[in-house]
């Protein structure tokens, strides 16, 4: 697997949670894995690890990179991909809200070095049956190993797949970055790479791998068509049967009340008396009240990356409204300097009823989970999510839109309802959102009705076995698209 970020040792969002999960989940059902990522600034390499440089070309430059290979477990390996250059940098991605310049150069010579590692059957132990690429950064891999299968033989024998994590990012650079990285021309085509006049990374992955995957059945649904397809629906409706929807699992011993190390009280759903130690324990840890007052209004809380995607504007919008409620709210999260700023103003206007931390820190975020009472997540699209999963497991009653994931996971409370979990909205409007909020804040006073919704909700099973099945399945059919290429190029011979 070829990654951008891997929990723990980058992340930004919940793509490292992913990679993070899923290895272990196939590991556990017998598979092997190599985990494959850029070294960055952050990075605190393991115990045990070893090393290799060797020198790679990218088009007419020569550069220097060593791989940093580590055994996390029997079946499970991780490689980090080692140039200062291009990584040792203060972001991932960029800074200040702003991509580096370089993003086009940085990850195509990741692709290049991770191929040339895996090829290297002395490094990692190959030969691979699969190639699996994740998010445009990877996404150069199987369309490299399609177009020059003389640099990388071995390689080029497996099956490859592309999960989209999420279509909104998708790697587009000006037409003159094909020369300037050594491309192939033969990239840049319609059915290859090229998307109005640029190159897209991902749209070359695309194109360029056996089976598409994305990361929910509903979010496929969506993305092949005009509204959530950011100008690529066309391209994934013609792949058919061969663009797949497999919702996301979440790592259930990290995301666990019964057990989760961060949490001041531990509890289960049988059990939820340690909920209201935990929520008493949020409240401190903004400054809020904690008395009997503030302790039987509901807490609301959001943990997200601080974008547009998120539906910040939806609650700039309602905020009069929904600040009118009897509510208290916190809010964690770092990204775009307007929302970061209306959210701090929130805290500011009213200082016994919101509290905001902007950054991230990993423990506040397992308190929210834990001590709110319920998690809103108002997105205008949401490929999966996993917060909405990790709230269902605490007993925190998510509020969502109706899209992605969020569909997938969340069922509808209605009076009648026997498996409902949680609520959520479709449209995207303020007004939408309140009447949303009001409902849940409406049915929080119904004891019985909300220990019931808490308690549905913690039964859901969202771990990653079943998904890993589902990739295993993915992974078998695009092995058995590499052994017809196989053929048909021994025929051709």
């Amino acid at each position: 697997m070829l990654a951008p970020e891997v929990a723990p040792w980058a992340k930004t969002g919940g793509l490292a949670d992913v990679l993070g999960g899923l290895p272990v989940a196939l590991e556990q059902l017998g598979h092997c894995t190599t985990v494959i990522l850029p070294r960055y600034r952050e990075v605190e390499m393991p115990s045990g690890t070893s090393a290799t440089a060797r020198t790679l070309t990218l088009g007419a430059t020569s550069y220097s990179v060593t791989t940093h290979v580590t055994q996390v477990s029997e079946r499970r390996r991780v490689v980090f991909v080692d140039h200062p250059d291009s990584f040792d940098r203060p972001g991932l991605y960029g800074e200040g809200g702003t991509e580096y310049s370089d993003n086009a150069l940085r990850f195509a010579l990741f692709n290049v070095a991770a191929l040339d590692a895996a090829e290297s059957e002395s490094d990692l132990g190959g030969p691979f049956d699969v190639v699996h690429a994740h998010e445009w950064q990877a996404s150069l891999a199987p369309a490299l190993v399609s177009v020059e299968p003389h640099r990388w033989p071995r390689v080029a024998e497996t099956g490859r797949v592309l999960t989209i994590h999420n279509l909104a990012y998708q790697g587009l650079f000006p037409k003159e970055t094909v020369p300037a990285l050594g491309l192939p021309w033969d990239l840049f085509r319609v059915d290859g790479g090229e998307f109005w006049g640029q190159l897209s990374f991902l749209k070359t992955g695309i194109n360029y791998s056996d089976l598409v995957t994305t990361v929910s059945p509903t979010y496929a649904r969506e993305t092949q068509g005009p509204e959530f397809g950011c100008g690529l629906d066309g391209v994934l409706a013609s792949l058919g049967d061969r663009y797949i929807g497999i919702l996301n699992g979440i790592d259930t011993e990290v995301w666990n009340p019964s057990s989760d190390s961060w949490l001041p009280a531990h509890y289960e759903a049988s059990s939820l008396a340690g909920k209201r130690v935990c929520k008493r324990a949020l409240l401190e840890r903004f400054h809020l009240p904690v008395g009997d007052d503030a302790l039987s209004r509901p807490l609301i809380g959001m943990v997200s990356r601080l974008v547009d995607q998120k539906g910040l504007s939806l609650i700039a919008e309602a905020s009069d409204q929904l600040m009118a409620l009897d509510a208290t709210w916190v809010f964690l999260g770092t990204g775009d300097p307007r929302h970061e700023a209306m959210l701090r103003t929130l805290a500011l206007e009213h200082q016994t009823r919101v509290g905001t931390f902007v950054g991230f820190d990993e423990g506040l975020a397992h308190l929210i989970e834990a001590g709110s009472d319920m998690f809103l997540m108002p997105s205008l699209f949401e490929p999966c999510g996993l917060n909405q999963m990790y709230s269902l497991r605490y007993g925190t009653v998510p509020i969502v839109r109706a899209v992605g994931g969020l569909d997938d996971t969340v069922q509808a409370y209605t009076a009648r309802a026997q498996k409902s979990n949680g609520f959520k909205f479709s449209t995207t409007t303020s007004d939408e959102l309140v009447r949303t909020v009001k409902q849940a804040t409406r049915v929080f006073h119904n004891r019985e009705a909300w220990t019931r919704l808490q308690q549905q909700g913690m039964a859901e099973d969202f771990s990653w076995t079943t998904s890993a099945e589902e990739y295993v399945r993915v992974y078998r059919r695009a092995r058995l698209d590499a052994a017809g290429r196989r053929g048909a190029a021994e025929s051709s011979d």
